[in-house]
């Protein structure tokens, strides 16, 4: 059996919650103008090192956290959502990012679960 089918018939609802929380936040960042469609490619330890806080949601966040859904190894906690919020509603209000703020508190609290 081929790994990519093993993952696809063992998924637990956990697995498919992050999954599609996942497939949310990229179209959210699509919708909202976020989204670079020729990113850099980024090797960095953390996201202050990134070019922004969108590049590296695109190009660390979400291909690790489907990785994880793929794998069913998770981390033991999740902040993404107040690293959010601290981007985007702490020393500024950006309304467009509200739903991506909310999207991403939803990731961390599935990631809790």
């Amino acid at each position: 059996m081929k790994i990519a089918q093993f993952f696809r018939k063992n998924k637990s609802s956990k697995d498919e919650e992050i999954l599609s929380k996942v497939d949310d936040i990229e179209e959210e960042l699509k919708s909202i103008g976020f989204w670079e469609s020729n990113p850099p490619k980024l090797e960095v330890s953390n996201y202050l090192e990134a070019p922004s806080f969108e590049i590296w949601l695109q190009c660390v966040f979400i291909p690790n956290a489907r990785l994880a859904a793929k794998t069913g190894k998770y981390p033991k906690g999740s902040q993404v959502g107040l690293m959010a919020l601290r981007e985007y509603d702490y020393h500024s209000h950006i309304k467009e990012a509200q739903r991506l703020v909310r999207l991403l508190h939803e990731f961390d609290e599935l990631i809790k679960t």
